[in-house]
């Protein structure tokens, strides 16, 4: 089987140049939690999922380094004290971040498989540790030609009987 036969042809993008506020919207009104992201001209310049987003809601720039030190004996130390106020600094960041192009959040660095990639390949992708990867662009010539997420593979292994227990094996409902 090839990417091709497993992959979701219809696939949500969000432009490159599309505000972050506008890009969480759809993603709150979306069943999924990440959107391949494109140039003007149609091509896969990233990905943006909920992961990404995280740092706007928690970014390190709040922490305060105050040197201490009792001169002439001690070399200052830098102390570190978390400046944060909580709910309010998420809508702080929010409300900061929301025009802000999402190409400014997203993943670059983008594995992606061409429509003729095996799906053992594909399966492998997505099962590494590192990076954890949940779903896989498929691409030609950089164009999104559909997208395969590990919700699609499980599928596609309990459907074709690769998950089913065997007799014995402790796995038997």
């Amino acid at each position: 089987m090839s990417a091709r036969e497993l992959m979701t042809a219809e696939v949500e993008t969000v432009q490159h140049d599309d505000s972050v506020g506008s890009v969480l919207k759809e993603m709150s009104r979306r069943d999924f939690n990440g959107f391949p992201v494109v140039d003007d001209e149609g091509r896969l310049v990233g990905i943006v999922t909920q992961r990404d987003l995280v740092d706007i809601f928690e970014p390190s720039d709040r922490t305060l380094w105050i040197p201490i030190g009792l001169p002439p004996f001690l070399e200052p130390v830098d102390y570190a004290i978390e400046a944060s106020f909580g709910d309010l600094d998420i809508e702080i960041d929010l409300a900061r971040r929301a025009g802000d192009p999402v190409s400014s959040v997203i993943t670059e660095d983008v594995v992606t498989v061409s429509p003729d990639t095996n799906i053992e390949t594909v399966i492998e992708i997505l099962a590494r540790p590192e990076p954890n990867i949940n779903r896989v662009p498929v691409t030609t010539d950089g164009f999104v030609d559909g997208i395969i997420t590990r919700q699609d593979v499980l599928h596609y292994l309990y459907e074709s009987g690769r998950l089913a227990s065997k007799p014995g094996s402790g796995t038997e409902p």
